[in-house]
């Protein structure tokens, strides 16, 4: 039978198995929401074990330089022998690359900015890369429109935050490059109105979505506004929260569930910063989110189903479109047992900034 019949037949019998084996979301629990100002942060507790001690996050591989990260275009000096890339010419705004020279396979999530080269940029899909990689193109989207000169030839990821969900919204469910710019923008505008005077003109001066946020007076207002940000970190590690259901206004936008309490909490002080500087940005009328909408929320992935593997035996990524929603859910094949490493859940209704019409983009 031809390869292509035989990849066909497996991938609709891997579809159907999904769409019958119940979602993984009904292991968990989600406990009362913590909330501070407008942002109310659900936990999420339980849920299946896992070893997720091998993986490298982007910021430890970066930092150790196991890492490294390029423009296309320079990228000739990493390729291992006996492999096949084909440089891109000076670069593309779409398009990074990067080499996993660590012997731990290297987790990537959607939203990590990677800064530095001719724009700083925001990862779009979850993928895990495996040990002693090739070359790989890196699913990216710019998060700094107007410039296109080296500031650095160094890469590195933005240490204090990962986008926020209204400019992680684009670039994973609507893989959408002006809306990118569009509510990179719009964030912008609107922290610049929450930020200090004393912001004010380093943020009037950038289009860098990534030195808006880490801007010193900017990186404080988050920190603390209304307590919030040093309230939760305690609090959700009390629990042993293996994520959050987030509502903004009392609206729920957002979820995001990792596979351990550990891995978590490599990432929980970006996560939440995160959406810190949603709530700060998105300041309408709103209540308290119920309790209930919550495990709701989280539980509801009936929809339109697709499965890929984008490295084959090391990882594979479910997306399911429903209706107002989609949901991502990365998980791991290596070394040679599956479990999920990643859920992430947005509302794109409730994501998106007013005004915008995303579900118009998805048709």
């Amino acid at each position: 039978m031809d390869r292509r019949i035989l990849a066909h037949v497996a991938f609709v019998l891997l579809t159907a198995a999904l769409a019958v084996a119940g979602t993984p979301t009904q292991e968990y629990k989600v406990l009362p929401a913590i909330t501070r100002g407008n942002l109310s942060l659900f936990p999420i507790v339980g849920g299946p074990a896992a070893n997720t001690a091998p993986l490298l996050t982007l910021d430890e591989g970066l930092r150790s330089g196991a890492v490294v990260v390029t423009e296309a275009g320079s990228a000739q000096g990493l390729v291992r022998p006996g492999t096949h890339y084909r440089p891109a010419g000076s670069g593309e705004v779409n398009r990074l690359v990067l080499v996993n020279n660590s012997g731990r396979p290297l987790l990537l999530l959607a939203g990590e900015v990677v800064t530095g080269g001719k724009q700083d940029r925001v990862i779009g899909v979850d993928r895990i890369v495996p040990p002693k990689s090739d070359l790989i193109d890196l699913s990216v989207f710019c998060v700094e429109p107007g410039r296109w000169v080296a500031s650095s030839e160094h890469f590195a990821s933005m240490p204090s935050a990962m986008a926020q969900p209204s400019v992680r919204m684009p670039a994973m469910a609507l893989r959408d490059q002006q809306l990118v710019w569009d509510n990179v923008a719009t964030a912008q505008h609107r922290m610049y109105a929450a930020a200090p005077p004393q912001a004010a003109d380093a943020i009037g001066r950038t289009t860098s979505y990534a030195k808006v946020m880490q801007n010193p007076q900017v990186e404080k207002t988050i920190a603390s506004a209304a307590t919030s940000y040093d309230g939760f970190l305690p609090e959700l590690h009390k629990v042993g929260a293996r994520g959050v259901v987030v509502a903004v206004n009392g609206r729920i936008t957002w979820a995001d569930v990792l596979a351990r309490t550990d891995l978590l909490e490599k990432y929980l002080q970006k996560l939440i910063r995160s959406y810190v500087a949603e709530s700060l940005t998105n300041t309408g009328m709103g209540g308290h989110a119920d309790q209930k909408s919550a495990p709701t929320f989280l539980d509801q992935q009936n929809g339109t189903r697709e499965v890929s593997e984008t490295e084959p035996g090391v990882s594979r990524r479910t997306e399911i479109t429903g209706d107002g929603y989609k949901v991502f859910t990365l998980n791991s094949l290596f070394p040679h047992q599956e479990y999920t490493v990643h859920i992430a859940k947005m509302s794109y209704e409730e994501v998106m900034f007013p005004g915008v019409h995303p579900i118009e983009r998805m048709r």
